[in-house]
């Protein structure tokens, strides 16, 4: 006779529990015996519990290799993983200050004049970006909440375009009704922005379930990197010197987003045609995604300057909204070339 057990309790439970599991199996079996006698019962019940017992051990000690071999090849040397964390935020900063001292020489030769911003557009730039920043955060959490509730997945198993095509319109929707409602009113304005959020969450919250979360914090800091890099070349150059760019950066959004519909049309043999829609995509909504944040903080101060001589009035949180906007599109292109290299190196 054999025995399968399902090992989810302790040595010494199941233990416990063999000689009962033998008796039990012996019971079952005995009377398909015809010559069934009370030696023979004996007999075969002390085999049959030795066997039980020896199958028990043999697989708990096969149970405790397999666990101590998965251990020791799961664990890492704290001191390896410092060093590891140490390298990848050299890194991290060492792309920063590059970023820097490029997007500085190639953007940005010509600055101001009077030595740096004056104070109620510095006051008005720092206000945005503390928006800017809370948003950001507001948004990550949500959508880290969604992944652990179970949300995501609901979502995920629902039908698709009825989960896009309305969580686009929400996003529209909130975005427009922020946009529109007076800076004074500000409870229902930071509703609608918090909305706002939510939507944004929920439709970058599938993302998290993909990628896992070094990847994560790697896309964060190059995203961090190249935005501030960026938005300092904006703040620190001439007035209205970039917001010639409006233009060509709409056109250049249509065409991006005409090729991230590419896929739904073309078919799947244009496989060069596919994999150039695909380059558009990333690396140039990478970059059309870069020259709206410098066009973003240029809008910004020329904002600010209307409010000071009255012309608008000040609104902090619809400036924001726009470098949110920035900012994700960047990080989920990041995201997905990190993906990618790491595919390419499996």
């Amino acid at each position: 006779m054999s025995f399968i057990f399902t090992i989810r309790a302790g040595p010494a439970r199941l233990a416990a529990r063999a000689p009962q599991l033998a008796v039990r199996a012996f019971h079952q079996s005995a009377p398909k015996n015809s010559f069934f006698t009370p030696r023979t019962a004996s007999l075969a019940f002390r085999a049959s519990t030795k066997n039980s017992s020896n199958g028990i051990l043999s697989r708990l000690q096969g149970a405790s290799r397999g666990y101590h071999a998965q251990y020791d090849s799961v664990y890492v040397d704290p001191a390896a993983r410092r060093a590891e964390l140490l390298r990848k935020l050299l890194i991290g900063g060492a792309i920063f200050g590059g970023t820097l001292v490029t997007a500085n020489v190639v953007f940005n030769r010509e600055t101001r004049e009077d030595g740096g911003l004056p104070p109620y557009e510095r006051s008005y730039l720092n206000r945005t970006f503390l928006h800017t920043g809370l948003g950001v955060g507001i948004i990550g959490l949500t959508a880290y909440q969604m992944v652990q509730s179970g949300f995501v997945y609901r979502i995920m198993v629902t039908n698709p375009w009825i989960v896009g095509i309305g969580g686009l319109a929400l996003s529209i929707g909130s975005m427009v009704a922020t946009r529109a409602i007076e800076p004074e009113n500000y409870i229902p304005k930071y509703a609608c922005w918090a909305a706002f959020n939510a939507t944004q969450a929920a439709l970058i919250a599938p993302l998290m379930t993909i990628a896992p979360p070094a990847l994560l914090a790697r896309a964060g800091l190059y995203t961090v990197a190249m935005m501030g890099s960026i938005s300092f070349v904006g703040a620190t150059a001439k007035q209205d010197k970039y917001l010639y760019i409006g233009g060509p950066l709409l056109a250049g959004a249509a065409i991006v987003a005409v090729s991230g519909f590419a896929p739904l049309v073309l078919p799947a043999t244009a496989v060069r045609t596919l994999a150039f829609t695909e380059n558009l995509w990333l690396y140039g909504g990478l970059a059309l995604f870069g020259g709206f944040t410098l066009y973003d903080v240029q809008k910004v101060l020329y904002h600010a300057r209307a409010a000071q001589r009255g012309v608008i009035k000040e609104d902090p949180i619809n400036e924001s909204i726009s470098l949110e906007l920035d900012f994700l599109n960047i990080f989920i292109r990041m995201v997905q070339i990190l993906m990618m290299q790491q595919n390419r190196r499996k």
